[in-house]
């Protein structure tokens, strides 16, 4: 006798659901995909940070989706972690006109104070260092972004004053 699969609609916490729908009625009904973008938002957000393939599977079973999709999605977009991160992701711009500017000199500051390169976490779990194409704000190069902040004209001293801000 074959069981039906149980649904993981579940691990979608009431809140997210609430807040997935929200984006879902932007849309006409048949459309209701085009919301996946704010769905792995909100469920990677309540998730610590980062998606596993289980709630990658509840976001495409929510949104009348193929897994595959939703996952083609989340493994394309930047913003996005398919692995678990720390408390507090240090994304660094290093396209052209923060490099013109110094991110070389920035990454090589976080590296030697942070003890962590490009796609790692510090052992204590609380900073990751995430390199990022482009975060749109050129004319403060170099920059970053740390959760839904940016941080422009960067020096060691102004990372400095950044993360002894952060708990």
């Amino acid at each position: 006798m074959n069981l039906p699969a149980k649904s993981k609609i579940e691990l979608i916490t009431a809140e997210s659901r609430a807040d997935i729908d929200q984006w879902v009625a932007k849309y006409p009904v048949e459309h209701k995909r085009s919301a996946v973008m704010a769905a792995l938002r909100i469920v990677q957000d309540q998730n610590g940070g980062w998606i596993n393939s289980d709630l990658i599977d509840a976001v495409a079973e929510y949104l009348d989706m193929t897994s595959i999709a939703v996952y083609e999605v989340a493994s394309f977009y930047s913003m996005y972690e398919l692995k678990p991160v720390g408390r507090h992701k240090i994304c660094l711009c290093t396209n052209v006109s923060c490099m013109i500017c110094g991110s070389d000199n920035i990454l090589d500051y976080l590296k030697q104070r942070l003890g962590i390169g490009f796609g790692e976490t510090t052992p204590d779990g609380r900073f990751s260092l995430k390199e990022v194409e482009c975060l749109g704000a050129c004319g403060g190069a170099p920059m970053m972004q740390i959760h839904n902040k940016f941080y422009e004209n960067l020096t060691s001293d102004r990372i400095e004053e950044i993360l002894a801000g952060l708990e």
